[in-house]
């Protein structure tokens, strides 16, 4: 099995036409969603998630609010975020 360095030197460096990056993204979206009906299944109101926050360059956990149709209101110190299930990771 290739190593994920070595899937990325391909993809910036090989010859595949736009058509096949095209289905390799259509792959990757469709993976992202399936993780994030996989993590809402399992969050509950009041479950304590963690994620990372890129403006301000850290974790942020807290507890889940609610669970929406695309994301999940998490309220934290810092406020209420609504984060993508994707992205959340329940500790």
């Amino acid at each position: 099995m290739p190593t994920i360095s070595e899937i990325n030197h391909e993809i910036m460096q090989g010859s595949f036409s736009n058509d096949q990056l095209n289905s390799i993204a259509s792959a990757i979206q469709f993976r992202r969603r399936q993780i994030g009906l996989e993590v809402k299944r399992t969050i509950r109101v009041g479950d304590t998630v963690r994620f990372y926050h890129p403006k301000l360059g850290r974790d942020l956990s807290g507890p889940v609010k609610s669970v929406k149709i695309k994301n999940v209101l998490v309220s934290t110190q810092t406020g209420t975020y609504r984060v993508p299930a994707n992205l959340l990771e329940v500790i």
